[in-house]
């Protein structure tokens, strides 16, 4: 029973590294949430869905950075699947794993800090908009 134990402990300890490996550059985070406003089998359109709007980036730079970083990182942990031509992101089988930090986050909008949420274009909306919810 110990055994087991420690082996699942340590099976979700590398997830949730992961997880937050995942979430760690706001690209990856703006690519998250576009996939999570979407149905599940829907894709978004890149650079455009990884663009933060109240942080505007240049597009050609961010999908060069999307296509070279961001996109395998979140492909090989198998949260997104995507295709270059179009550049384009979907779901992928572990999606549910890193779309539960934000769906709790947004549920949670009243009570992040406001030094989380002030420039935030979502947790702003989430806030003013409590009764919407997240997906």
């Amino acid at each position: 029973m110990t055994v087991v134990r420690f082996d699942n402990g340590k099976r979700v300890v590398k997830r949730w590294d992961q997880v937050f490996t995942a979430v760690a550059a706001e690209p990856r985070r703006q690519v998250i949430i576009a996939l999570l406003d979407q149905g599940p089998d829907q894709s978004v359109a890149l650079p455009a869905a990884a663009i933060n709007p109240n942080v505007p980036v240049d597009p050609t730079t961010l999908r060069q950075q999307l296509v070279h970083k961001h996109l395998p990182l979140l492909a090989d942990l198998g949260f997104v699947e995507w295709e270059s031509d179009p550049l384009r992101a979907v779901r992928g089988d572990r999606f549910d794993e890193v779309a539960v930090v934000f769906t709790t986050l947004h549920e949670a909008a009243s009570d992040v800090p406001d030094s989380l949420v002030v420039g935030c274009q979502r947790l702003e909306y989430e806030r003013q908009h409590p009764e919407s919810g997240s997906e």
